[in-house]
């Protein structure tokens, strides 16, 4: 079965009446997913692709009931909405706002943690099971549901993977995409966890990137209580230190965050290092195989 969603997920979109947040309601809705509600302040009584909207998160929990919440509010507005979110119970929030102060992100984390929210994200690209939900911006023609668990820092890259998999005919359970950093909420130990406890995800991928300490987490956690086979590709093996590629969580300092320090840690935790998303095919097929 998928992690974190399902098709009971009942689902909320923040800012659905912006562009992006109809567009990606659009999407969603196409992929299966249970949209009940929308929110956006002074937009209350409209409807966007059919799903009634609301003027407060409050609201929409009082009149119709929801889980799981997306956000696509603007950075400006973020920290209110997600406050107003994790106020309304909600139990997992899809966070895909980018450039949030970070000071904000971790205090927003802690005041989720709190009160029982798992946060996926900011910045992030979200999560798809295939041909049973999505919520995020995932293309649906690049997955195929199966047994593969994936974890990515990048949506590209997890869109990436996962076309290459499914080109191959190697479906996935679950793909998720935690965002560039440099703090998140759900982390790529958690998802790890997670999909060993998933009675459907039989290999497990792990997609990272230079920066940050996470992979590193992962593996310490990997290397103590994983049994299935985890298969990883890190990125950015040629980056020069001190510089960011992109993602805030890309930046090496001195020799911690390195691919080189990931590599040997993932290494040492028995996990199977890959160079290529070709290769991680062929590991995978392997594992499977066996």
């Amino acid at each position: 079965m998928a992690i974190l969603i399902s098709a009971q997920s009942r689902v909320m979109v923040q800012g659905i009446t912006g562009k992006s947040g109809a567009l990606q309601t659009k999407m969603m809705l196409d992929a299966g997913t249970h949209i009940v509600a929308g929110v956006t302040p002074g937009k209350g009584g409209q409807t966007v692709h059919g799903i009634p909207v609301f003027n407060s998160a409050a609201e929409a929990q009082a009149e119709i009931g929801f889980d799981t919440a997306i956000c696509f509010v603007p950075a400006r507005a973020a920290k209110d909405s997600v406050i107003e979110v994790v106020d309304a119970g909600v139990k997992l929030l899809v966070l895909t706002t980018e450039e949030i102060p970070t000071h904000d992100v971790a205090a927003l984390l802690a005041y989720a943690k709190a009160h029982g929210t798992t946060i996926v994200g900011p910045g992030c690209s979200g999560i798809i099971a295939p041909g049973v939900c999505k919520v995020g911006s995932h293309p649906v023609r690049f997955f195929r549901k199966g047994s593969i668990g994936v974890v990515s820092k990048s949506g590209a890259l997890s869109y990436e993977v996962g076309k290459t998999l499914s080109e191959a005919g190697l479906g996935q359970s679950s793909v998720i995409g935690l965002g560039g950093g440099p703090v998140w909420g759900f982390t790529q130990r958690d998802a790890v966890e997670a999909y060993e406890k998933d009675p459907e995800t039989k290999v497990i991928v792990l997609l990272g990137e230079i920066g940050g300490s996470s992979e590193e987490e992962a593996a310490a956690w990997i290397g103590s209580h994983c049994v299935k086979p985890v298969v990883s590709l890190i990125v950015g093996r040629h980056a020069p230190a001190g510089r960011s590629l992109g993602h805030a969580g890309a930046i090496i300092q001195g020799s911690a965050g390195t691919a080189a320090s990931k590599i040997e840690a993932l290494t040492h935790a028995g996990v199977h290092m890959v160079g290529s998303p070709e290769e991680l095919v062929q590991t995978v097929r392997q594992l499977l195989d066996q």
